[in-house]
């Protein structure tokens, strides 16, 4: 039988347009099929109707079934929708070509433009899992047939570009390549329409086209005129991205994929790799689809010193500039970073080439990151409406290591489309502006997680993708600037404006509301009268009575009788650090002298901003009975708590603390007064000191500390330079710069819960490197600029890391190799006991089902029998991994099929824990290379969403850190006005004590921010330690007890030891927010009344 190609011509060069490869030979296909047909190109959804009734054969129908099911939703009205609408599409990038498919679907006539003649972009795209479905009921999988079929969700720039034009093309799209959009022409005279600037010269037809509809979707380097821009800034950040060629051989599909490694909370990756090439990173991706792609982010110096920078310039266009970057040292710097992360199983990595034939490798700067103030905007000119719209990133830059760019910028293009047709059902232009902007506030805070969990059902509707959907959040009212009606030329502005953080809400914003607030918090103590925010602190009184207002029981009033000034304020600002969450900004010998005013109203604010919701104290001395408080401040106090742990857990490890449960007035009443004192229990408030007793907190260490002076606080103990109040970081009793307070050893900065104070040197680490007492010279690493680092040679290939960066199939942490390997499996309860009722013997001959069971329970019993011994798995040999290429032939092809391989069974955490750990040891689970694909595929996308998460915590303290530097820059000058003046702070009405608070207060919601920030960064870091450590610990528990020598079984102990810790640190952050969680409760009412 003769084959429909060999019959008719058409089917030939449809098969070719499905398959073609090339930006070329695709729209020459594509022409030749139209000639063929005898249709012509852009002929909108007519044009797809015909070309569906005249290829009516077995491969094209599966096809038209699929875009038929998406143009036959209710929301399209069978293209008749926008059927009088016509629309200009600039940029064929993924987000652009989503949204010309989309409007085509409307029935709109849709021209799109784009100045490049091919795609070439390589690099590879993080998909959601309804940008997968989105894309399939497009039909991806005819026209890419290994679209998601590796362990990650993923797909590259240009692949998606071509399935995409290949769909927009058959809609009707009309596409012209090689012109570019500079500008919109106005209407000259009423009863003409809106038309565009192009280059080079276009055909008559283009040049002519009135449309009133524009999406821009031309990247972030162009927003059409009228639209302001604001950039979020953060430290400067280097990308590094490279394409290698994929031979596809057996051996480059067994090497797995990194979802995604982050600094954040795997340090001793990143150390390894320092050691063994001299390269320092912060993060690194590897995903394997049409090419090896690897993307990280390098740091500068480290760039500088391999000579991959000729010179350090500030100017980051100068510093990553063609002339400084050095092509051939940038090579061997990627060649490699990729060899350690995949253990050199790449084998010889070869470039692959971009559009002008070189290798395929850019280093590039996200620093800074553009977004768009509004996402729509409406010009009016002789009567003519144009409608606005950006998609993509001249909506919003994504953030690379997020993932996040193709899945919110198709989210954008839906939104777009539903703007537009809501513009051709007649909506007033402000009633759409405001909708399309009610949208546009939900874009940055969408995840897979929050957003509807049935991707099915995702259509144009946005009611079908937001679960919390607020079309009316924006009012007519507040986009009257978004529509311009007279004939001016609109100017766009480039605003710096930076996220600074949350707005400074409850700020005292003058003096006198802040002195008020005091008063009537410590009215009804006897002996405290506030008249002031200077004199009436000097005596302590008044600060004990704030903190005993706050936190009943921590201090009785008559417990004061007898303390001296001093000793009263030290205890307090102790008691307000340790209870509270309040750091101090000056010591308590300044309070008392009274010789910063500036400084104590600094401190005293901070106290009203957390507070300000207490109710006044009416005459009593009874303070608030809840002890929940705010989280702007619990998350401070939690990290300042987990710090103190830390340094008892220390001491008491280094034998300096063996006084078991003595008192703590014991302890610290003979405790020398230049020693620090041991940190109080979490749970227990230290008491008040004795009369003779001076609490300054002076480390003993070689460093030279100096005794505490009224002005010790004015001076940053590492440097020695001035400190003024908002440049102040408190820590160990003690004042620094933000900048001084960093490892010295590699130079990161230090928060609170994450650094330790060496008793021998006196300097500050890390965790990660913080030495061991006695043994500084081995315990530690040298810093990454003194430490003498490898350099990258022509030929070299690094060794890869002693530990695996991702859990392999063949990996085992076992410490002796020859023997064999058996790991341990901790059930729950429920399952024990569906296990009770196995029968363990196995069969002689099992043959496996023909497809493996969908309930859960299920799964784990068949993949148990026959592998089940004692509480182990026995170590199988590693699985020969399957090629892309057969993975594709094993996939399902029917649509049924690929609807059930859609299917995702709710799992809980220990059940798909225990199934991973079969999928990567058993044997029996060979038997199901589906199951094994998805378990293996989740635990993937379990490490991308650490990853991303890690990111967006990482580039957010980022642009704190930044935002910190700029406030402390203007608060330095906002102080020395203010201490220029010669009246006293009481006297001064300016406007600079008022815009001073208010820094403090921008400042103090920055510290907050970053406090919660680092509680999400701890968790990260105790759940890769706890990852890593279970890995090794199983190793270890695995071995035959006859087999284990006297070191294997000290190490087990101090495994499990480490371990212990672990879980307890992890139990007791949980225990910690769940606490913060209910104490909300109950203040959620009287907020919102």
């Amino acid at each position: 039988m003769a084959s429909p190609t060999a019959t008719n011509p058409a089917h030939a060069h449809f098969e070719s347009f499905l398959q073609a490869q090339l930006c070329q030979d695709v729209l020459s296909s594509f022409q030749g099929l139209c000639e063929a047909l005898g249709l012509e190109p852009g002929g909108g959804l007519p044009q797809y109707h015909k070309i569906k009734a005249q290829l009516n054969y077995w491969s094209a129908k599966s096809l038209w079934a699929k875009l038929d099911k998406r143009a036959g939703q209710p929301v399209y009205q069978q293209g008749r929708a926008c059927a009088h609408t016509k629309c200009l599409v600039v940029g064929a990038g993924p987000c652009g070509l989503r949204a010309a498919v989309e409007l085509a679907l409307l029935g709109a006539r849709v021209v799109l433009v784009e100045k490049r003649t091919k795609f070439s972009r390589h690099n590879v795209l993080h998909l959601w899992p309804f940008t997968i479905h989105d894309l399939r009921a497009l039909g991806a999988k005819k026209f890419y047939g290994r679209f998601c079929t590796g362990t990650l969700d993923h797909i590259s720039i240009r692949q998606l570009q071509l399935l995409l034009l290949k769909v927009a093309l058959l809609l009707g799209v009309e596409v012209h390549w090689g012109v570019t959009f500079t500008g919109l022409q106005p209407p000259p005279k009423k009863g003409s329409g809106w038309r565009a600037q192009l280059q080079p010269s276009c055909p008559a037809q283009l040049a002519n086209y009135e449309f009133d509809v524009l999406i821009s979707a031309a990247g972030g380097k162009f927003v059409p005129e009228g639209f302001t821009v604001r950039e979020m800034r953060g430290k400067l950040a280097i990308g590094i991205t490279v394409n290698f060629v994929n031979g596809r051989t057996v051996e480059e599909t067994q090497v797995p994929e990194i979802s995604g490694v982050a600094r954040i909370y795997n340090q001793s990756f990143f150390q390894s790799l320092l050691k063994a090439t001299g390269i320092d990173l912060e993060n690194i991706v590897y995903y394997k689809d049409d090419t090896h792609y690897f993307v990280m982010t390098a740091k500068k110096q480290c760039l500088l010193r391999l000579g991959v920078l000729r010179q350090d310039w500030p100017e980051t266009d100068r510093l990553l500039g063609s002339a400084n970057v050095v092509p051939e040292a940038l090579q061997r710097f990627v060649r490699a970073a990729a060899d350690f992360a995949t253990h050199g199983k790449l084998g010889k990595l070869e470039f692959a080439r971009d559009a002008h034939g070189r290798p395929d490798i850019s280093a590039f700067d996200f620093t800074s990151m553009m977004r768009a103030e509004s996402s729509a905007r409406v010009q009016e000119k002789h009567g003519a409406r144009l409608l606005l719209g950006l998609v993509g990133d001249c909506l919003v830059e994504p953030f690379w290591p997020l993932g996040t760019g193709v899945a919110r910028g198709f989210l954008a293009a839906f939104d777009a489309a539903w703007m537009v047709k809501r513009w051709a059902e007649g909506a007033g232009p402000l009633e759409v502006l405001a909708e399309r902007e009610s949208l546009y506030q939900l874009l940055s805070q969408t995840s897979p997680e929050n957003m509807h969990r049935n991707v099915a059902q995702y259509g144009l509707d946005p009611t079908t993708r937001y679960p919390t959907l607020n079309l009316r959040a924006v009012t007519p009212n507040q986009v009257q600037d978004l529509y311009d009606v007279v004939a001016k030329e609109p100017v766009r502005r480039n605003s710096d404006k930076i996220d600074g953080g949350k707005p400074a809400t409850g700020a005292a914003g003058t003096q006198e509301e802040l002195l008020r607030w005091c008063q009537e918090q410590t009215a009804g103590y006897p002996g405290v009268h506030v008249t002031d925010l200077s004199s009436s602190w000097a005596d302590g009184r008044a600060l004990c009575a704030l903190v005993h207002r706050l936190r009943p029981g921590l201090l009785e009033p008559s417990e004061l009788q007898g303390l001296g000034a001093l000793e009263a304020t030290a205890w307090a600002i102790k008691m307000a650090e340790h209870e509270l969450g309040i750091t101090p900004v000056l010591s308590a010998k300044v309070v008392v002298a009274g010789s910063d005013p500036l400084g104590l109203i600094a401190y005293l604010s901070h106290f009203h901003s957390i507070f300000k919701n207490v109710p006044p104290n009416p005459g009593g001395l009874e303070g608030p009975t809840s002890q929940g408080f705010p989280g702007t401040s619990s998350a401070v106090l939690f990290l300042g708590k987990l710090q103190r742990t830390l340094q008892r857990t220390r001491a008491q490890e280094n034998g300096e603390d063996t006084g078991g449960k003595k008192p703590r007035l014991e302890v610290e009443a003979n405790s020398p007064s230049v020693e620090e004192p041991p940190a109080p229990d979490c749970g227990v408030p230290p008491t008040p000191p004795s009369q003779n007793q001076e609490l300054t907190w002076t480390p003993a260490d070689p460093v030279v500390w100096g005794p505490v002076q009224a002005g010790a606080g004015d001076l940053c103990a590492l440097c020695g330079e001035h400190l003024y109040i908002l440049e102040r970081l408190c820590a160990e009793g003690r004042f620094f710069h933000r900048n001084c307070f960093r490892c010295h050893t590699c130079e990161a900065m230090l928060w609170q819960g994450g650094y330790g104070q060496h008793p021998e040197d006196g300097h500050f680490y890390c965790l990660q490197h913080l030495p061991q007492t006695g043994h500084k010279e081995d315990g530690t690493d040298p810093g990454p600029e003194s430490q003498d680092l490898p350099t990258l040679a022509e030929n070299s290939v690094p060794s890869g890391p002693s530990t695996s960066v991702i859990p392999q199939e063949a990996t085992s942490p076992v410490p002796d190799p020859s023997q064999p390997t058996r790991r341990l499996i901790r059930l729950s309860s429920p399952e024990r006991q569906q296990l009770s009722s196995l029968n363990l013997t196995p069969e002689p001959e099992l043959e496996p089902p023909p497809k493996p069971p969908r309930s859960c329970a299920a799964l784990a019993r068949q993949a148990l029998e026959g592998s089940f011994v004692g509480w182990g798995v026995p170590g199988q040999s590693p699985q020969v991994g399957v090629p892309m290429e057969e993975e594709e032939e094993q996939s399902p092809s029917s649509s049924d099929e690929e609807k059930e391989a859609e299917e995702t069974v709710a799992l809980d955490s220990d059940t798909e824990q225990a199934l991973l750990t079969l999928a990567k040891n058993s044997g029996t689970m060979s038997k199901y290379p589906t199951w094994r694909r998805t378990l293996m595929r989740r635990a993937r996308e379990e490490e991308m969403k650490r990853f991303c998460k890690a990111q967006a915590v990482q580039r957010r303290l980022n642009e704190i850190e930044t935002a910190l530097g700029e406030l402390e820059a203007e608060g330095t000058k906002v102080e020395l006005a203010l201490r220029s003046q010669s009246a006293s702070l009481e006297q001064q009405k300016s406007p600079w004590l008022e815009q001073w608070l208010q820094l403090v207060q921008k400042k103090n919601n920055l510290l907050a921010e970053e406090a919660e920030l680092m509680l999400t960064v701890k968790e990260l870091n105790l759940q890769e330690q706890q990852l890593q450590l279970d890995q090794e610990l199983r190793g270890y528990m695995n071995q035959e007890g006859t087999l284990k020598t006297p070191a294997d079984r000290q190490a087990e102990d101090q495994l499990l030891k480490k371990l212990v810790d672990v879980v307890n640190q992890r139990d007791e952050l949980i225990r910690f927010q769940e606490e913060r969680r209910l104490s909300e409760l109950p203040s959620k009412p009287g907020a919102q009344g």
